[in-house]
Parts: structure tokens; C-alpha cells; sequence
């Protein structure tokens, strides 16, 4: 009797033997180097679960920071870029985009030397906030009006091999554990009209090499790198051989060291080569059912890995390393829920593809409602918001009034209810002119919805700790 794998590895060496029987013939690796073909099948899985969030991360670095013909090129390595405006459908790098706060991106070059980023005073009302992510995805260290009350500051971003002490004048030191370390700046957009104020606090975020800051000479400067092309769009079709690029600059720790032996068995590592081409087709077949495998299983996680709360999933899923501790799968989970999230203290995000009955949302097939209980808004120090995203891509909906949330500062301009609830109304199709201000557009296809909750409060009514909080997300309804 075939089993599910043998039936996995069957289709697998019949799409490839179709692929490849116009081309050149594989050429077999030497049995001697390469492990037998169910340990190769259970390292590509083991892998590919370690490795997808570096992937996408090396991807959005090459797009963002490398690749100044990508369409999402922002700015080179150690330059800030200010984004005036909020994203749109036109933003494709980062998947579940937050559409709430412009933007500000600078990825940073730590090997030379230290940066120092400079934030302003920004009003108490204003939330704010800068995200250190490193290469492992990890969230490293944070400023802004919850980390570090709002107040004007030096702060240190420091590599994984620097030693020293904070210089004079600087608030704090934050170290990455990679090279490469992405600085995510999000400033709170109260209104259309508000942009100018907020460009005004763009402007203001500086980011200056230590001997800069110091005024000293600069260090020698560390050499070109010439980095493997990638894409987001591409990593389905060249996992391994962008894994092998990005590990080249995720400096291998006693948490990963076991992974990483097994990986270098198939040539994925620093200084090595992996060509998937080059494989037998066996191989071949056994590498793509362990990636398969292993994407599986991260969704099986994400799945399970949430505690369901009326339709939503509820969790906490980002954090730093020690948050992490190894866990490769629900590192794993989080990048594919949402690269670059926020740790639960800055930020939760329930997410839901179903109503509250468990079934899928599905714009071409139903009217949906969202009602908050009067007094049952998210309770957050900072605003809320609900996000409509294309259920496949997770990417924002293009639509007619170019509404892709609905936030806590549009709360006066929205109608509430006689009881004093407030209704959101998720449909394809305009509600009328009488509910339009409540109105969600949908896209005529499957439905992602993410909730916002920045900076939510800790104290009863909570959303915190994660899944036990006193507060809890209502259902989405099929409008009646």
C-alpha cells in the first residue's frame, strides 16, 4: 500500500522527469558527500523551517536596500528613507503591510562600525515607534513612545562582534546578532492632513556612523559585497540557493549550530554552493517533498499554534531570541503571519480568514458585520485599527474609495449605533451612503483580516496576556 509520502515522492519525480526531459540531464552528486535520500528529505523539511524566515528577510533586504531596479527599492544601506504616505496596494515586498503609519525604513551596515539613530521630541499623543529586527528576524531592542517615553535620544545599534562601552551622550545600546539589521520606523497618521506633520518628525530621525557621531575618522570601510540576486516573488522556486546567500550573514550561534551542521550535508551554508540543477532527480524529489513537508507544517502550526477567540487567532508569536529559544517553527510561523510584526508589549495582532461559525471569509460569496459592545473598543494606550487584506496574497485590496482599514482616529466621522455600539460593515459592494463611513471594502475573493491593538493596555480590560486577556475580539457575522 503506498503511503501519503510515497504518493508525494511519485508526483514529485514525475513533474521533474516532465521538467527536465527536453533538457540537459541532471548531473547526480557523489553518493559519498551527499546523504541518502530520506536524510536529505528530513534536512530539506528541518530546513526549510529554519530558514524561511532569513529567506524572506534576505529577500526584502535585497529589494528594499540592493536592487535599485526592484520597484520597491528604498534607499542604500545606511540611509534612512521616509515614506509619505501610508501603504497602499502597491506595496508587495512585506506581506499583511500595515496601512496605519507611514513608514520610515533604514537598513543597516554594521560591519565597519557602529550607527547611531536619533530620534526627536514627538508629542504624547503621538505614538511612535523604531523596531530593531536583525537577520534572525529577532526583534532586538525598541524607541519610541512606549519603550522610551516619547523623549529626544541617542541610541547605539551595535554588530555582533562589537565590545566596547556607550559613548558619552548615548541612551542605550542595542545589539543585533547579524551584520545586517533592519530599523522600521512607524509614526501614528491621525488624518489625511495630519501628513505634513508627520513628515515633519521624518525629518527629524537621523542615522550617523559612531565616529560621525563622535566626530572622528571613520574606520576603514568594509568591503563590496556582491550579493546573490532575490526576490519575494522568487522563493518559492529558489529557497535553498537564497538560504545558502543569506546564511552568509547570520553568524551561527549555539542555539542554531545543530541545524546548521545538517544543513552544510546538502552544501547550504557560508562558503558553500547549493544548486538544486545539479541533484539527481531523487534528490531532487526528496528535497522538494521535505520543503512541501515543512511548509506544511508550519501551517499546521499557525493553525494551532493561536488560540482561536471568536473566529480570530489570538497570540504572541514575535519577540527576541531568548523569546524564540529555538524554536524554529514558531519563528517560522510568525514570519509567514506577518514578517517584521511587533513583540505582544508593542503591538497584538489577532488575525482571522473565518467568521465567527468557522467559515472561510469570502467577499464574492457574503456581506459581512463586525460589532463592538458599547465600551468594548480595543483597549490600547495608543489606537486600533482592522485591516482588510486579499486572502491568497495577503496583500492590501485595491477598491473604490481607497480605504484599506478602518482605524480608532476615524471613530468620529463613523456612526454608532442606538445602543452605542459600533458597527463595521465588510462587503465588496458599498452598504449605502447612510453606513459608507463603517464601511470595510472587501475584495471578491477570500478575506485576511488583521486587528492592530498598538500599545495595548495591560490592565484589565486587556487583550493581554495573549489569548487570557479580559478582552476579546468580536466575531465577524454574515450580515443578515
Amino acid at each position: 500500500m503506498l503511503t501519503k509520502r510515497d504518493l508525494l515522492r511519485s508526483a514529485a519525480i514525475t513533474a521533474l522527469a516532465v521538467a527536465t526531459a527536453k533538457s540537459t540531464p541532471a548531473i547526480a552528486q557523489n553518493k559519498t558527500e551527499w546523504p541518502n535520500l530520506l536524510e536529505a528529505k528530513d534536512i530539506a523539511e528541518e530546513g526549510f523551517i529554519y530558514g524561511l524566515p532569513l529567506v524572506m528577510n534576505y529577500a526584502v533586504m535585497q529589494e528594499f536596500a540592493v536592487d535599485r531596479n526592484s520597484g520597491q527599492f528604498k534607499a542604500p544601506f545606511n540611509e534612512i528613507n521616509n515614506m509619505h504616505h501610508v501603504a497602499t496596494p502597491a506595496d508587495t515586498a512585506i506581506i499583511t503591510p500595515n496601512s496605519d503609519t507611514p513608514y520610515s525604513f533604514i537598513w543597516l551596515d554594521l560591519r565597519a562600525e557602529p550607527m547611531v539613530i536619533s530620534v526627536p521630541p514627538v508629542e504624547k499623543d503621538r505614538y511612535y515607534a523604531v523596531q530593531l529586527i536583525d537577520g534572525n528576524t529577532y526583534n532586538f531592542g525598541y524607541i519610541g513612545t512606549r519603550a522610551t517615553q516619547a523623549e529626544p535620544g541617542d541610541y547605539l545599534v551595535v554588530g555582533p562582534d562589537w565590545k566596547g562601552e556607550a559613548p558619552t551622550g548615548i541612551k542605550k545600546v542595542f545589539q543585533s546578532t547579524t551584520p545586517f539589521t533592519l530599523a522600521l520606523f512607524r509614526t501614528q497618521l491621525f488624518n489625511p492632513d495630519d501628513m505634513p506633520n508627520v513628515e515633519k518628525i521624518q525629518a527629524a530621525y537621523k542615522a550617523q556612523p559612531l565616529s560621525t557621531f563622535l566626530k572622528q575618522p571613520a574606520p576603514p570601510a568594509a568591503p563590496t559585497i556582491n550579493f546573490v540576486p532575490a526576490t519575494t516573488a522568487g522563493i518559492k522556486d529558489n529557497f535553498f540557493q537564497y538560504l545558502d546567500a543569506a546564511l552568509q550573514f547570520v553568524p551561527e550561534t549555539p542555539r542554531d549550530k545543530a541545524v546548521r551542521a545538517k544543513l552544510a550535508k546538502i552544501g547550504i551554508g557560508p562558503g558553500k554552493t547549493f544548486d538544486f540543477k545539479d541533484l539527481s532527480l531523487e534528490h531532487k524529489a526528496e528535497i522538494l517533498i521535505g520543503m512541501k513537508q515543512g511548509d506544511d507544517k508550519i501551517e499546521k502550526w499557525l493553525a494551532g499554534g493561536n488560540k482561536p477567540i471568536n473566529g480570530w487567532n489570538v497570540s504572541s508569536l514575535l519577540g527576541d531570541e531568548a523569546f524564540y529559544n529555538g524554536d524554529w517553527l514558531m519563528r517560522a510561523g510568525a514570519a509567514k503571519a506577518g514578517i517584521y510584526g511587533n513583540d505582544a508589549a508593542e503591538a497584538m495582532y489577532p488575525f482571522t480568514r473565518t467568521d465567527a461559525a468557522g467559515a472561510p471569509l469570502d467577499g464574492s460569496k457574503h456581506k459581512y458585520t463586525i460589532t463592538f459592545a458599547a465600551g468594548q473598543l480595543p483597549p490600547v494606550n495608543a489606537f486600533w485599527s482592522v485591516t482588510m487584506y486579499d486572502g491568497k496574497s495577503q496583500l492590501l485590496v485595491k477598491n473604490p474609495i481607497n480605504r484599506y482599514l478602518i482605524n480608532s482616529p476615524m471613530l468620529p466621522g463613523m456612526k454608532k449605533n442606538e445602543d452605542g455600539s459600533l458597527t463595521l460593515y465588510i462587503q465588496k459592494d458599498s452598504p449605502g451612503a447612510d453606513k459608507e463611513a463603517n464601511w470595510l471594502p472587501a475584495p471578491n475573493d477570500t478575506i485576511y483580516l488583521v486587528m492592530r491593538l498598538y500599545w495595548p493596555k495591560s490592565e484589565a480590560p486587556s487583550i493581554l496576556p495573549a489569548g487570557e486577556g479580559t478582552w476579546q475580539p468580536p466575531g465577524i457575522n454574515v450580515a443578515q
